[in-house]
């Protein structure tokens, strides 16, 4: 079962639409999820064009790194989405807030990065299950340099 393919921000005043229902999501530990999120980050990938936004006007961005941006409400402050920006074959592909979505229901937490960076006792259970990488994992993948995203 693919979880809803609708959500948005705390105020509502950003709403999206994604192409295509999601089916799983992930976890991030790096230093700048936490800080931006407020803990780890649940996040879901959305491809170039795999999203329609309603109340763009609304979405501020931040730099976070010479690669990547964060979207964030302007209004209510609600945490959106992480994207990269650097150039490849993964530029665009956005790693949208999984708790924006109007329900997670029948997603499955399938991915964990930046596991090497995890704080205290933020393990999750069945680790076995989930695919884990680390930061220099995650950098091979994305072939960009720097730190965490």
């Amino acid at each position: 079962m693919a979880g809803t393919t609708e959500g948005g921000c705390l105020c509502g005043k950003v709403r999206y639409t994604l192409a295509t229902a999601p089916e799983c999501y992930g976890a991030c530990h790096c230093g700048m999820c936490r800080k931006f999120s407020g803990g780890i980050e649940l996040g879901l990938e959305v491809p170039p064009g795999g999203i329609t936004w309603t109340g763009e006007e609304n979405i501020g961005t931040f730099s976070s790194s010479e690669w990547a941006e964060r979207g964030f409400c302007k209004l209510c402050g609600s945490s959106l989405y992480w994207k990269l920006t650097a150039e490849g074959p993964m530029q665009g592909l956005l790693s949208l807030s999984a708790g924006s979505l109007d329900s997670l229901e029948g997603l499955t937490f399938n991915n964990e990065v930046y596991v090497d960076h995890m704080q205290g006792d933020h393990a999750f259970a069945d680790n076995d299950k989930r695919n884990r990488m680390t930061e220099a994992d995650v950098m091979a993948m994305v072939a960009a340099g720097g730190e965490a995203h």
